[in-house]
């Protein structure tokens, strides 16, 4: 049975400078449904969150909602108040008879977000104001939930906790976000935004590729048989016709549109997959393998008087090709690490050695070099030109640009006018001209776009020199790095090879085993002073009741072995987690829990099988 319908949009139209961003479009949100919403940049996803939100009002169509919704909306941007503080931000957003009753949930959010309700949001850094963003829309608790790249300059920590609170949210929620991750564990449904159509799948982003993918192939097939009938209209057209006969002169016309409504819809189809190439740069020539090396480093700051220590001691070696991703929390070091390598700043105590033939291409997060004067031309091309050299070979700066998804007609507009995601594929296109030998790239998936995130994977993918990558996009990482150097605070840091998801893995397996051995320590010493507790107050004989639970613990531990037997027999087959992930996962959660129950039949068996035979004994 369907959910309830509870917001509508139909056959709306909005234009953007006399332009219609989107005509005939339509759409509908239902209770409890979890939308990405996708599209390129430029297609109207945040058009359609201001249309929810009430910000923006429709030029032609319609729109309804049920009496009585809620909408929160956590845009990209949003104003504060002078003096205001984080809490005040976070509470005073709330309205009606259950402001007092939400005074909790303030507090418990902001923790979770680790966030200080009394500091001044004139103090937050970038990822603490986006966090005090996500508080107060969670807070609201509105019936629809608007996220616009919600994952953006946030710790994985951070990220991993809001998926579970999405998970478990009530109300519906439309997302825009470049992280795919995210989206495949929040989302049970997809709007994609495609040149102008509104496009939806029932199923979550987890199966967006697959879908997408069989749309384009339909698109595709459907040109193809287009092409042939253009064709053979064209061959007809070409032997001449008959001024007098009516019908051929209307046949002729309509070929005529025919072929310029094919080649709109081709061009349209070409550029919406297209996927850019770019030529790898081979690393520079030298017979060392090891390019930079920390030797016993260490490096602190003062911070509110407080030391904060960023590395304690570390050794470690970056060899040509590495390809590594740097994650962790805000202030754990990540950026830090990059400087020292770039000799912006120097180490407390250590030795860092630079190979001197060693050339860095530097993306930083804050787009320091991007003047707001400059235009994206000057930018590229600050000693002035035409053509730009691409890693050998001149291109013409409107076409090298276009590569990148900006219009000819853009490029000689100013820095000021563009997006973030928009200035991110600026910089990267600067970078990417010509990369030196290592790459180094500070949070570059903010902003952007799927589309671009996609470019951007491709390119660094085919890309042979040394790769340092700082982000928060698992996806991006596991699709990109080989290493995974997580700054974990206080100056510990974690090697792993591999992805984020290796990571993780390691991380789990390792927290388990540490569960296991505390959870194992804790049983002995409790069965050590109830055994010892029972020797003391003399022998009492067992009750009834745990006499009938002692003669049935063991039929409970061996139905519980045989359970873990067949679980684990399940999860031995490698075709298990490739036909169908989800049900391996969570067999793989049963299968812990099963272990867990056994241990705790055997730990409660032992309990009372030592005091059956303290009283035998007595």
């Amino acid at each position: 049975m369907p959910s309830q319908l509870i917001f509508s949009i139909k056959d709306a139209m909005v234009r953007y400078k006399e332009k219609p961003v989107f005509q005939n479009l339509s759409l509908n949100i239902h209770q409890g449904r979890r939308v990405a919403l996708i599209g390129k940049n430029g297609a109207g996803k945040s058009t359609i969150m201001n249309i929810i939100s009430g910000v923006k009002s429709l030029d032609e169509g319609e729109k309804w909602e049920e009496p009585g919704t809620t909408v929160g909306y956590l845009g990209q941007e949003f104003q504060y108040k002078e003096k205001e503080t984080v809490f005040e931000f976070i509470f005073n957003n709330i309205s009606g008879e259950e402001r007092e009753l939400h005074e909790y949930k303030v507090k418990i959010i902001s923790e979770a977000l680790e966030l200080d309700e009394k500091i001044n949001m004139e103090m937050l850094s970038g990822g603490q104001l986006r966090r005090a963003g996500i508080a107060r829309a969670l807070v609201e608790e509105p019936d629809i939930l608007l996220l616009d790249e919600p994952t953006n300059h946030l710790d994985l920590n951070v990220i991993d906790w809001l998926e579970q609170y999405l998970n478990n949210y009530r109300g519906s929620l439309l997302c825009i976000s470049h992280d795919k991750k995210f989206l495949e564990n929040i989302t049970n449904q997809v709007f994609w935004l495609d040149r102008g159509k509104l496009k939806v799948s029932p199923r979550g982003f987890k199966f967006f590729d697959d879908w997408s993918a069989m749309l384009l192939d339909q698109e595709a097939r459907e040109l193809k048989r287009r092409k042939q009938i253009v064709a053979e209209e064209v061959v007809w057209a070409s032997r001449g016709v008959k001024a007098r006969v009516k019908r051929n002169i209307n046949r002729l016309s309509k070929v005529k549109e025919m072929r310029e409504k094919l080649k709109a819809d081709d061009l349209s189809y070409r550029r919406a997959t297209k996927k850019i190439t770019i030529e790898p740069i081979k690393d520079l020539d030298n017979n060392s393998k090891v390019i930079a090396e920390f030797y016993n480093v260490h490096k602190a700051f003062k911070d509110n008087g407080k030391s904060l220590r960023i590395l304690n001691g570390f050794n470690f070696r970056i060899k040509r090709g590495d390809r590594i991703g740097i994650i962790g929390r805000n202030g754990s070091g990540k950026t830090t690490f990059l400087k020292l390598i770039l000799k912006e700043i120097q180490a407390d105590q250590g030795s860092i050695k630079i190979h001197k033939n060693m050339e860095f291409s530097y993306f930083d997060q804050n787009r320091i070099d991007l003047k707001p004067s400059d235009t994206l031309k000057h930018f590229m091309m600050p000693n002035g030109g035409d053509y730009i050299d691409v890693r050998g070979k001149m291109r013409h700066i409107y076409g090298y640009l276009k590569d990148f998804m900006f219009d000819p007609s853009v490029s000689l507009e100013s820095v000021s006018t563009l997006s973030g995601g928009q200035k991110n594929r600026l910089k990267l296109a600067k970078i990417l001209a010509n990369p030196k030998s290592c790459l180094i790239l500070d949070e570059p998936t903010n902003d952007l776009d799927m589309e671009t995130l996609d470019m951007i994977e491709e390119i660094l993918i085919g890309y042979e020199g040394t790769l340092l990558l700082v982000s928060h996009d698992r996806d991006f990482l596991d699709q990109t790095v080989t290493k995974i150097l997580s700054f974990e605070g206080d100056g510990n840091i974690e090697e792993c090879v591999g992805g984020y998801s290796d990571y993780l893995s390691k991380k789990m397996s390792k927290n388990r085993v540490v569960s296991k051995n505390k959870a194992e320590k804790s049983r002995n010493l409790e069965l050590k002073e109830k055994t010892e507790e029972i020797e003391s107050k003399g022998r009492k004989k067992l009750t009834y009741k745990l006499e009938f639970e002692l003669k049935n613990l063991p039929t409970k531990i061996q139905a519980k072995e045989k359970e873990i037997s067949f679980f684990t027999k399940k999860l031995s087959d490698p075709n298990f987690y490739k036909n169908d992930t989800d049900a391996f996962i969570v067999m793989t959660e049963e299968l812990e829990n099963a272990k867990a129950d056994l241990e705790n039949y055997e730990t409660r068996w032992l309990e009372l099988e030592a005091k059956r035979v303290l009283e035998e004994d007595n």
